[in-house]
């Protein structure tokens, strides 16, 4: 009885066996040559990686276009900063921006930065910005970003001089209000490159300050 039983039992564990050595085989193999989709979420992490596009953006920009992101200052905190071309133009660790507005301007051909400053506009003299944007060159970009508090001595000469550029949302500019722009000299239209938020006490993100702004894309070279 207990032989028949051995023989009986034999085959099943020699089954058991070979199965056992080609799951292992077949699984090692599978494992090795076999990329997981990456919607499944288990890929590896060198092909889950983003691309590091210019300024980082998101998406490369064709080639008659320029790459930017503009962001504003973070209430008092934390100074606003300027990409363009993969350049960092102005940010709080280069140490060159400042309270107000901060204005880089840049050749609307070669993307060469000519000139950048920060404007005080709550204690500041407002005439120096007057003579400032009046004296920007044909062909040329004009980066804008606020921090802290962009609006408190922005006079109508100001406004207008920004509306020029391409901006709708100068004349409305008010005390401690967020804002990016990106306009030219003489655009004949208003620039598409703007966001504007207003300081509005009950919405604020920080206190006494809305959120800061991000603004990014690409700019065509021919935009003037």
């Amino acid at each position: 009885m207990r032989a028949s039983v051995l023989l009986r039992l034999v085959p099943l564990a020699f089954a058991l066996v070979a199965t056992c050595v080609f799951i292992s085989t077949y699984v090692g193999f599978s494992m090795r040559t076999i990329r997981v989709p990456r919607w499944l979420g288990l890929a590896p992490k060198e092909e889950t990686r983003v691309p590091k596009f210019k300024c980082g953006l998101r998406k490369s920009c064709p080639s008659d276009y320029f790459a930017f992101k503009i962001n504003s200052g973070a209430a008092n905190v934390v100074g606003p900063s300027m990409c363009f071309e993969n350049q960092m133009i102005m940010s709080p660790v280069k140490n060159n921006v400042d309270r107000g507005l901060n204005i880089a301007l840049i050749n609307g051909t070669s993307g060469v930065t000519l000139k950048y400053s920060s404007f005080d506009m709550y204690s500041g003299d407002p005439n120096h910005l007057v003579k400032f944007l009046k004296e920007i060159p044909e062909d040329t970009l004009v980066l804008v970003a606020s921090y802290d508090d962009p609006g408190t001595k922005l006079n109508d000469a100001i406004r207008k001089l920004f509306s020029d550029l391409g901006s709708t949302h100068a004349k409305e500019l008010g005390f401690r209000d967020s804002w990016v722009f990106l306009g030219a000299k003489n655009l004949k239209n208003k620039s598409p490159f703007e966001q504007w938020l207003k300081n509005v006490p009950q919405q604020n993100k920080y206190e006494g300050w809305p959120e800061l702004l991000e603004l990014q894309g690409c700019v065509p070279k021919k935009v003037l």
